[in-house]
């Protein structure tokens, strides 16, 4: 079962939270230019472990390490673009390794979904400036970074495409010709800065339209965004974009340092599944967590979906 088909049931999609938070939690060092995906050469059995954690809470989708993977950014590890590639394919692997030690232990449950997880280019520049977008390179060389991403990822059996806190309206108006030479169903989520716009300033609506009548994205909504804005975000980007289901997966609510590294701020997890049960009233069909969200933050949510 592929997204498409998954988002025919009307009850809302329950996603992972925080890979890199729970990789955290089981203790992986992980404050490297590749963050989650350095696990993929040096700890491969934390990530399956990780991606487990988060089936057992009870998401129903899982991402891949491979947000912060890139032929770039393992070059720095000396490997070629061959290797590259192959390792992160191994993202995928370890993911479908993760659903099936799940569905072993838990063979009545419905088939989780794998989603390859697809960040924006700032994601390889560790800087955050995923939350800014100001890249300053050619239109040329985003579109042939993310060309060869994609053509990856869509060859690697997943059951969705998950392009991540985009943060510009040119990196998504990249995205909509590319997408449209992929076949595996894909979302977009872009990264804002308020109730309104994107990370660049764009309005919400403007961004989402984008993929208003794109036949290959089935999702489009907000990732990595601070949750007290989550609620207008979806409320703005179901009017804009009605045929497609909506996707929120904020942060917990503590706020990103990029100069030091450091979080500030709390969320407790009862809090953030309140949260989530008024995005889903608000038109979303897909919801989750992003950064600072652990497995504990998922069962929550599962438990207030599953209570009327």
């Amino acid at each position: 079962m592929n997204l498409r088909e998954r988002l025919r049931d009307p009850a809302p999609l329950l996603l992972d939270g925080g890979l890199a938070t729970q990789l955290e939690a089981q203790g992986c060092d992980i404050s490297n230019e590749l963050w989650s995906a350095s696990l993929l050469l040096d700890d491969p059995q934390a990530i399956v472990d990780a991606n487990r954690a988060f089936l057992d809470a009870g998401a129903e989708c899982i991402a891949t390490a491979s947000y912060q993977a890139s032929r770039q950014g393992l070059a720095k590890r000396g490997l070629a673009a061959r290797e590259a590639d192959e390792l992160m394919l191994r993202s995928v692997t370890l993911a479908k390794q993760a659903r099936e030690e799940f569905m072993a232990a838990n063979p009545d449950a419905p088939g989780p979904l794998v989603a390859a997880s697809v960040g924006p280019y700032g994601a390889i520049l560790h800087d955050g400036s995923e939350y800014r977008g100001d890249y300053g390179i050619p239109a040329e060389t985003l579109r042939a970074f993310h060309a060869e991403r994609l053509q990856l990822f869509d060859r690697a059996g997943t059951d969705a495409l998950a392009l991540e806190t985009i943060p510009s309206a040119l990196e998504a108006e990249i995205l909509v010709d590319l997408l449209g030479e992929c076949e595996t169903p894909a979302w977009v989520s872009f990264s804002c800065r308020d109730g309104g716009h994107t990370s660049d300033g764009t309005a919400i609506e403007e961004a989402a339209s984008l993929f208003a009548d794109h036949p290959m994205v089935v999702a489009v909504g907000i990732n990595c965004t601070p949750p007290q804005y989550a609620t207008e975000l979806v409320r703005r980007v179901a009017s804009a974009v009605p045929d497609k289901a909506v996707i929120a997966y904020p942060n917990s609510g503590e706020t990103w340092n990029a100069e030091d590294g450091t979080w500030s701020g709390t969320s407790t997890p009862i809090d953030y599944a309140s949260a989530a049960k008024g995005w889903v009233a608000a038109g979303a069909r897909i919801v989750g967590g992003c950064c600072r969200t652990g497995p504990e933050h998922i069962r929550a949510i599962s438990e207030a979906l599953a209570d009327p």
